[in-house]
């Protein structure tokens, strides 16, 4: 089980939940069948389903968001949060270049989650390696061409680098 299929939203207005992502948000409809909502989306399907409806699935009632985000990646993020501002969208955060390496743009669906729309931009800091082993850990790979590389100690604005070049934390843990 490594793929993921569809993201459904339990909403609560079916018809304002399809308007705003593909008015506001600009998703391509693909078809809307018995209170489910379906957008042409590549990859991982994003759909709409009515909450009621919903809770037959659940055996009881479906609260509302924002209890997910919902993140869609673009081209050009400032572009889309001029256009979903001016059709009167608020914007909850944004748009800001992230240290993980995105430009973000925040604001809420007619149902309170947050949608995130993300642009790749480069990274301001290393990844922290994992813990653990199981399958699919990714403890002592930095990357592609990197063998031998040592590991990064840049620091986040603001944050200490001690004599050796480690974090504070990463110099305690290493002496675990």
């Amino acid at each position: 089980m490594d793929r993921v299929g569809y993201v459904i939203l339990y909403v609560s207005d079916l018809a304002t939940s399809i308007a705003f992502y593909r008015d506001v948000m600009g998703l391509p409809f693909k078809f809307e069948d018995a209170g489910y909502a379906e957008f042409a989306t590549e990859g991982t399907r994003f759909a709409l389903y009515e909450r009621r409806r919903a809770e037959w699935l659940t055996a009881g009632p479906v609260a509302p968001g924002p209890a997910a985000e919902v993140v869609f990646t673009v081209d050009d993020v400032d572009s889309h949060a001029e256009r979903i501002a001016a059709l009167g969208t608020t914007v909850l955060s944004g748009p800001a270049d992230r240290p993980w390496g995105h430009r973000t743009v925040h604001v809420a669906d007619p149902d309170g989650f947050v949608v995130e729309l993300a642009q790749d931009i480069p990274r301001r800091r290393g990844r922290r390696r994992g813990r653990g082993g199981g399958r699919g850990s990714r403890v002592g790979h930095r990357g592609p061409g990197t063998a031998g590389a040592k590991p990064s100690t840049t620091a986040a604005p603001g944050e200490p680098v001690s004599q050796t070049g480690r974090k504070p934390q990463q110099a305690r843990n290493r002496r675990r």
